[in-house]
């Protein structure tokens, strides 16, 4: 049994390692400690970590270390730049709920690390006297600031995966916004009859919000390329060179294209947490949008016999055990539960971010959980609404044209001819005859067929305001009537 273990100390004692791990003591402890989420660590977060790695071990050769042992630099190099890659991400099991700021994180990946260039060598595992997961791969570093640089570039590489999908989305409902633009149906406020107004003009608002949410993330790079790297344990650089402080940052840039920047007080950068806090409330605002164009979504296509039935959504599935024919809103439905959540994430980042103290924030493990997850869950949910819904949305004219023969609505848009009390008259008239308003103008009198068609056409419908004819057709109308 002794055979299939080798044994790792710390301060508090020694544990068995099974032999061949590239784990060591580090991460068995936090396994142990930790069965909370029972998930490891979001992935890319494992390789932004062996990114910033990779620039704090290149600095570190770049200024003499390891110069004696070219082998082992190359090593350890090599090992990063597999962690990098995502080859080594499986190895990295430490639970992404944790205590102490990341630390359990910070030394699996060391760990890991550590035994992989060790294997590059053609050395055992946990030989530590040849490449030590400490005074080698941690070397000028701490948690406290490796930690926070690795989520800042985890999540600016999970913002551009978002802003493209957003991109699409929105590309998405600007094509409907164009192939619904000739179809004119009732708009409504407070969920009541209100105005007319286009479908596509309805599908142009949605791609305008979107556009909104596009720019805001594309703008979140601007607030996490700013980063403590070389502060080590609370900003002051503490056993840090100046040289390496003044230069991990410029290889970090390099090796990643991020316009990252040294934070001009790395104590505060080390302390304060606020700019997640910033960050998920764009998030936020995104998980918004979607929630309420989703909701939009759903109450249009809703019956589609006995509801508005305005537009049909694309058939994912079927709907019901028990009710034949029925088909839910499946994908909307879907991607609104993803919108509360990450509303829900958004509340805890900014609970973990204030509970921080002093000199450092204890809670960056939950903010890199649900900051990262938040990302996922808005890009898949772009994705989904746009591919398995949005592309395939169809209008129903025929129920549109219903609507606006059967609804008072339509006779808002006549008001710039008739004014607001014939307008009113007319209602009284729909309502008690139970005819349409088209009947009731024409005739009563007060508009021909080619006058009503005109008003409640397209055009006429997304027209800014009024024109000068119409107002002089209002002006000729009163004065025949009278």
């Amino acid at each position: 049994m002794q055979g299939k273990y080798r044994l790792e100390h710390d301060l508090l004692g020694s544990v068995q390692i099974p032999l061949e791990s590239l784990s060591g003591i580090h991460t068995a402890r936090a396994t142990d400690n930790f069965p909370l989420a029972q998930r490891p660590i979001h992935p890319q977060l494992i390789t932004a970590y062996g990114t910033v790695k990779l620039a704090c071990a290149t600095t570190n050769q770049n200024l003499g270390y390891w110069s004696d042992d070219k082998a082992k630099a190359d090593a350890i190099l090599q090992a990063c730049r597999e962690m990098a890659s995502g080859e080594l991400s499986r190895y990295v099991t430490v639970d992404l709920l944790q205590g102490g700021a990341g630390t359990s994180t910070n030394m699996s990946v060391n760990e890991v690390l550590a035994n992989r260039a060790l294997d590059i060598l053609g050395e055992k595992p946990g030989n530590y006297d040849r490449v030590s997961p400490l005074d080698d791969i941690n070397r000028h570093q701490s948690t406290n600031d490796t930690f926070p640089t690795a989520l800042k570039l985890a999540g600016i590489q999970l913002l551009h995966v978002l802003e493209n999908r957003l991109v699409s989305l929105q590309e998405a409902f600007q094509s409907k916004e164009k192939e619904f633009a000739h179809i004119v149906k009732v708009g409504r406020t407070q969920l009541q009859d209100a105005v007319l107004i286009t479908l596509g003009r309805e599908m142009g608002a949605y791609a305008e919000a979107f556009n909104r949410d596009r720019w805001r993330i594309y703008k979140c790079e601007e607030r996490l390329r700013v980063i403590n790297l070389g502060g080590t344990a609370i900003g002051t650089g503490l056993a840090a060179p100046r040289k390496y402080i003044f230069q991990v940052v410029d290889v970090l840039r390099q090796l990643t294209g991020v316009g990252f920047a040294r934070s001009e007080n790395m104590v505060d950068a080390t302390q304060n947490a606020d700019v997640f806090v910033e960050v998920s409330g764009i998030l936020k605002a995104c998980a918004v949008s979607l929630l309420k164009i989703c909701s939009d979504l759903r109450l249009m296509s809703s019956g589609p016999e006995a509801g508005l039935g305005e537009i049909s959504l694309p058939q994912r599935q079927t709907g019901s055990s028990i009710m034949p024919g029925k088909v839910n809103p499946v994908i909307p439905e879907a991607v609104s539960q993803a919108a509360m959540l990450v509303m829900g994430y958004d509340n805890t980042i900014a609970q973990a971010c204030a509970a921080g103290s002093l000199e450092l924030n204890p809670f960056l493990p939950l903010v890199a959980a649900c900051f990262l997850e938040s990302c996922d869950l808005l890009a898949n949910s772009c994705d989904i609404l746009c591919r398995l819904c949005v592309v395939g949305i169809t209008a129903n004219q025929n129920k549109c044209k219903e609507h606006i023969d059967g609804s008072t609505a339509t006779i808002t848009a006549l008001i710039p001819v008739l004014g607001y009390e014939t307008a009113c008259r007319v209602v009284r008239q729909v309502r008690e005859t139970g005819k349409s308003p088209g009947n009731v103008v024409i005739s009563e009198g007060l508009l021909t067929a080619e006058q009503f068609e005109e008003l409640i056409s397209p055009e006429a419908v997304c027209r800014l305001g009024s024109d000068n004819s119409q107002q002089a057709d209002q002006t000729d109308i009163r004065a025949n009537k009278g």
